[in-house]
């Protein structure tokens, strides 16, 4: 049975800042996920899709008693002779994650920084659908341009990409007025094309800045299932009462020093809360689940609920103001 959010103590703040630390690092975070979410799918992993298959397979000449249904008319248009087309039963899980570390990710005023909480999320999509010839794979974005993982199984895999992930040299200041800047949407358009075979796609960003990608994640949602987490810090939202501080930007490298008074504290969280229903409503027309994580909170607390809450889709009793979980959703 998997344990309820808070009966374990708070995760550990986690920190892949020191290089020479990363391998300590990513086996702490190990022992957190599978110590917290061992077994919570176990009896729920479902086929993409029920039945014999939705994967396009090979044509071959029709039968007496083959399901008309699955007739191929161009082969037979072209061969004169009835064929019809197989299909490939899903009955493993591909997933793929589009992993946002730009220079807007390099922030964080609690327990971490939101580039450390990326890295966590990852190993918590690779600790849930492991196994059973799963395999993951991931798309990261980074002022430096794009990296790509190919999608494989096994345990050291999943650690050869977190490693990967975590060793993503960090943007320099000001990178996007260089051009440098990571882009999300040709991420996302890095994974949908070539098509690959129906799975899950995950994307892991903060969604900070136009809301560019809309396009793209919809585009995507046509062949698989998708899950936005969006990573968040508290200063993402609101403003503290400091006086006067000095902004900077590390997209763009641009600072200038404002006086945080009441006025511009109210105003600075009106946009932030209009962006993130912004980013919320596209998100939603994607067809996308939305799992929210942030720097001064449980994280794992966080996944826990958000998983226990599908869970209860596929049973039909769906948690208040959530839809039911679709059969072919993987987790």
């Amino acid at each position: 049975m998997p344990h309820e959010p808070g009966s374990h103590p708070a995760t550990p703040p986690i920190s892949f800042a020191d290089h020479t630390r990363i391998e300590a690092a990513l086996a702490n975070l190990e022992l957190s996920v599978r110590r917290r979410l061992d077994g919570l799918l176990q009896g729920n992993h479902l086929g993409l899709v029920p039945g014999p298959g939705s994967e396009p397979g090979e044509a071959r000449p029709y039968y007496p008693g083959d399901d008309v249904r699955r007739m191929d008319w161009s082969v037979t248009a072209r061969t004169t002779e009835a064929h019809i087309r197989q299909t490939v039963a899903d009955r493993e899980l591909e997933t793929w994650i589009v992993a946002d570390v730009s220079a807007s990710l390099d922030f964080g005023t609690a327990l971490c920084e939101k580039r450390d909480l990326v890295i966590a999320a990852a190993a918590a999509i690779a600790h849930l659908t492991q196994g059973g010839g799963n395999r993951l794979g991931a798309v990261i974005s980074s002022g430096a341009g794009l990296r790509r993982i190919p999608a494989r199984g096994g345990r050291p895999h999943i650690q050869y990409l977190l490693r990967a992930l975590a060793e993503m040299p960090r943007a320099e200041p000001g990178a996007a007025g260089r051009g440098e800047r990571g882009d999300l949407a040709e991420a996302l358009e890095q994974l949908r094309r070539p098509p690959r075979r129906r799975g899950l796609a995950v994307v892991i960003s903060d969604f900070v800045g136009e809301v560019d990608w809309a396009r793209s994640l919809r585009a995507l949602n046509s062949r698989h299932d998708l899950l936005a987490v969006e990573v968040l810090d508290p200063r993402d939202l609101d403003l503290p009462d400091m006086g006067v501080v000095t902004l900077f930007d590390p997209e763009t490298g641009r600072q200038r020093d404002v006086a945080t008074t009441a006025r511009l504290r109210r105003e600075f969280a009106a946009k932030s809360a209009q962006h993130r229903a912004e980013v919320a409503a596209a998100i939603r027309r994607a067809g996308g689940a939305q799992l929210t994580l942030r720097t001064d909170r449980d994280w794992i607390s966080d996944v826990l609920r958000f998983v226990i809450g599908r869970k209860r889709g596929w049973t039909g009793a769906a948690p208040i103001g959530a839809a039911p979980a679709t059969a072919g959703e993987a987790w």
